[in-house]
């Protein structure tokens, strides 16, 4: 028995005198804590009374704490004023209508620029390469308010936007606020994700494949519809699911062009939004979270969906050793001409955008281009009708220089611990490659991506609300906590790609030589793999610091963050400050992805090309 004891000991010793089980087994269970009980608790709080608020909006003696399908009932069912259809279904039909019109528009758009740049002689390819994902780097809800601010007018109440300006022409509020206008921003923003998925199968694919379908005499259409098409399907099927997952739970676009009335016939209310508004309510919060079970449950569906399109089809080669000379579609007379039109339509949605959040910031009255002042940057007087005190310019107001401060440490800190955790997991999948613990280590590491932002908050307001973790509701802290696991998955592909690159004989020279594996680490395997690795904490520091979705259920006042004091200017008809807030984040986030790029060596525009 004593032998048998004795052996189980010095298996269980010698297990975990590698580092790599430590670590497996560490971050099993500190994932297990950080996403698998917030999910249950999400679910638990959608069956459950959540306060006394709403207990007494459930009515009939129900309590605080008490088990109930009432929620989940009344927002699918319910026929009373038709609240189901009003509430729930209406905006979940509008918000998945909108997301397949922006998959079409960053399909389109994306799609004919990659061609463009892979398969003609277009001039101008390195400019508009690397021009055309701006919008992409950028938040996406800066799209949204350059949308605004070009097309807004007088007519509409909406204050003079730069179109009206240079022509004097006032488009239809429908084409301001709204369905079409979220569509367009959401499309505009995701068509570089297009571009860079298409475009990267375009430029890595055979070229013996179109030229043996010109040899046999098909026109360049046909060439088009039976080959290049079919090699870029599964791009294009991916990026129709990501860009509609994406999409369907977005809250920041809706947000910033939610603005329609009524009255108008134009009103829009996005599911995300709506969840926003259940939620924050005391009487409807165990409705807020059935809906962001709902939108995770279709994430995680779609993103399923995506990996068994791109998993399916192993075989279909399309890179080969053999030629790589791609036959480049002669634009003749129409080359200029397209290229002017190209370079036009991406600086207009690349370069425009900060532009006009420049001159929108200097415009004491909002579009008259006659009234340049730098009193939204440095005055030091409240503005007129100010909703909220210290509404001075946002050079000397203290409460956006404390927020700016607190998102760059939020960033820094949650870039150290998602680069961090991501650095460990990487070493501990590469070294247990192939092993259940390894696969379940990575899976759970990565499933925080397949949860949307708002649901992913949603997940943590419900675990802040238990017994035993209302002390994190709230606190700075919930906020860190939520940032590095959410973002967590950016940096854990990216140790585990640089690590599976590394070699095995490399460490094992090290340990031959009695290096200790912190030595190992910081000494050997960190110096090797450098870019990669920095590029693993600075990529959750640029999307943490413009990240609003996320945080805008669990920061306790409009003065936390940056992004959420841009929010509630914009709410409260501060446009030029809200826009000189947004150009101030944008440049903070395109500093840093040019850091990223100095320091990695890295651009996410060289799968595609632009020579």
């Amino acid at each position: 028995m004593k032998t048998k004891q004795k052996s189980s000991g010095n298996r269980i010793k010698a297990y975990f005198s590698k580092p790599a089980n430590v670590i497996s087994v560490i971050f099993i269970i500190i994932l297990l804590a950080a996403v698998v009980l917030p999910l249950i608790t999400l679910l638990l709080g959608s069956f459950t009374i959540n306060g006394s608020q709403e207990a007494m909006y459930v009515g009939g003696g129900a309590k605080n704490g008490e088990i109930t399908t009432h929620h989940w009932w009344e927002l699918l069912f319910s026929k009373e004023y038709d609240y189901a259809k009003t509430v729930f279904w209406r905006p979940l039909g509008q918000s998945a209508l909108m997301a397949l019109y922006a998959c079409a528009i960053a399909v389109l758009f994306g799609g004919i620029v990659a061609w463009f740049i892979t398969r003609s002689d277009l001039p101008f390819k390195k400019f508009i390469s690397t021009v055309f994902v701006f919008p992409y780097i950028m938040p996406s809800w800066a799209m949204a308010m350059f949308w605004e601010n070009f097309f807004k007018n007088t007519q509409i109440n909406a204050g003079m936007g730069i179109l009206q300006s240079v022509t004097g022409i006032c488009v239809p509020e429908s084409m301001v606020y709204g369905f079409a206008p979220c569509a367009w921003a959401l499309g505009l923003h995701y068509a570089p994700f297009a571009y860079i998925l298409i475009g990267g199968i375009l430029r890595n694919m055979d070229a013996n494949l179109e030229e043996a379908a010109t040899v046999l005499k098909a026109s360049r259409f046909k060439i088009l519809r039976k080959v290049t098409l079919p090699i870029v399907l599964p791009a294009l099927i991916s990026t129709v699911l990501l860009v509609f997952s994406s999409s369907i739970s977005s809250f920041t676009v809706p947000f910033f062009l939610n603005k329609s009335s009524i009255s108008s016939g134009n009103s829009f209310v996005s599911i995300s939004v709506q969840m926003r508004s259940l939620v924050n309510s005391g009487f409807t919060k165990g409705q807020g979270y059935v809906i962001a079970i709902v939108l995770m449950i279709f994430s995680i569906i779609i993103l399923t969906l995506n990996s068994r399109v791109t998993g399916k089809r192993k075989s279909f080669t399309t890179v080969t050793g053999k030629s790589g000379q791609v036959s480049l579609v002669k634009l003749g007379k129409a080359r200029p001409v397209i290229a002017v039109i190209l370079v036009i339509i991406v600086a207009f949605f690349a370069i425009m955008p900060l532009l006009s959040f420049a001159t929108e910031s200097l415009c004491e009255i909002s579009g008259d281009w006659s009234t340049f002042s730098l009193k939204y940057w440095i005055s030091d007087e409240p503005f007129e009708g100010s909703a909220k005190g210290d509404t001075i310019g946002i050079l000397r107001s203290t409460i956006l220089w404390k927020a700016l401060g607190r998102s760059v440490l939020l960033s820094v800190c949650v870039a150290f611990a998602a680069g961090t955790f991501g650095l460990l997991i990487g070493y501990a999948v590469s070294k247990k490659r192939g092993s259940k613990l390894a696969g379940m280590v990575s899976n759970l590491a990565f499933f925080p991506y397949l949860i949307p932002s708002m649901s992913f908050g949603a997940v943590y307001l419900a675990l802040s609300y238990t017994e035993g973790f209302k002390w994190l509701n709230g606190s700075y802290l919930l906020l860190f906590i939520v940032g590095a696991i959410k973002f967590m998955p950016f940096a854990s592909r990216t140790g585990t790609s640089a690590m599976m690159q590394l070699s095995g004989e490399i460490e094992e020279a090290a340990i031959m030589m009695d290096v200790p594996w912190f030595k190992r680490m910081t000494r050997v395997l960190f110096p090797i793999q450098k870019s990669s690795f920095i590029s693993g904490y600075l990529l959750p520091f640029i999307s943490c610091m413009r990240e609003m979705s996320l945080f805008v259920l669990l920061i306790p006042t409009y003065t936390a963050l940056a992004t959420t004091v841009l929010q509630e200017y914009s709410r409260t008809g501060l446009t030029q400050s809200a826009n000189a807030i947004n150009l101030l984040i944008i440049v903070v986030v395109l500093v840093v992805q040019f850091v990223v790029n100095k320091l990695t060596g890295a651009s996410i525009d060289k799968g595609v090309g632009g020579n």
